[in-house]
C-alpha cells in the first residue's frame, strides 16, 4: 500500500465533499438556522439522536450550544440535550422496551411542541432513529436530519434534510460536524452578536 496516496486521496475525497455540500446543501443549511432560530427565540430546545459516530457527534453539538463555539461571543447557554449519553437510561430502555425504542421513550419523556428533534443517521435508515423521528413528529416537534447517501427512509420523514453527498461514512461524518459548526456559529452570530 502506498500510505501517501491513501493520506492524498482521502484528504481529497475529503475536500470534495465539502465542495459538495456548498453546492447541494446551503439552502437546506439556511432553512436549518431559521428553524432553531425560531425555536430558540420561543424557548425552546433542541434534542439530538444518533449511532455510534453520530452519538458522539450528538454530545460534541450540544456541547457547542450549551458552552459556546465562537470565543468571542459571551452568551448564555443554548439549550441542548444529547439523547446518548445516559448508560442507565439506555441499557435499562435496551432491556426493558428493546434498543429501538430508547430514544423514541426519551424523545416522549423530554419534547414538547416546538422543540427541534436533530436525527442524525449516514444511512438514514437506523431503526431506534426512526421510531424517534415519529415519536417526535406525535409531539410537534420539527425533526432536522442530518443524513448522507440517498437519505435513505429518513429523508422523507424530516422535516428539513440535510444529505452530506457522499456515500463513505468517514465523509459523511465530517460533513456532518462541518455543517453543525457553521450552523451553531451562525446561531451564536444572529442571536447574541450584538455588532
Amino acid at each position: 500500500m502506498d500510505r501517501k496516496k491513501f493520506i492524498f486521496d482521502s484528504l481529497a475525497e475529503s475536500a470534495e465533499t465539502k465542495v459538495n455540500i456548498q453546492n447541494e446543501c446551503m439552502d437546506n443549511i439556511n432553512s436549518a438556522v431559521d428553524l432553531l432560530i425560531k425555536a430558540y427565540k420561543n424557548g425552546n430546545k433542541i434534542l439530538l439522536c444518533g449511532n455510534g459516530g453520530s452519538a458522539a457527534d450528538c454530545q460534541h453539538i450540544a456541547t457547542e450550544l450549551m458552552i459556546r463555539l465562537n470565543h468571542k461571543i459571551n452568551r448564555p447557554p443554548l439549550a441542548a440535550i444529547a439523547l446518548t449519553t445516559d448508560s442507565s437510561n439506555l441499557t435499562a430502555g435496551g432491556n426493558d422496551i428493546g434498543f429501538e425504542n430508547v430514544i423514541a421513550r426519551n424523545v416522549e419523556g423530554l419534547g414538547k411542541k416546538g422543540d427541534v428533534l436533530l436525527a442524525i443517521s449516514t444511512s438514514g435508515n437506523s431503526p431506534n432513529i426512526i421510531n424517534a423521528v415519529k415519536k417526535a413528529k406525535e409531539k410537534n416537534l420539527k425533526v432536522l436530519g442530518f443524513l448522507g447517501g440517498t437519505g435513505g427512509k429518513l429523508l422523507n420523514q424530516v422535516d428539513i434534510a440535510i444529505k452530506i453527498p457522499s456515500h463513505n461514512t468517514q465523509r459523511i461524518q465530517e460533513g456532518h460536524i462541518t455543517v453543525a459548526h457553521i450552523i451553531c456559529e451562525l446561531l451564536e452570530i444572529e442571536l447574541y452578536h450584538k455588532n
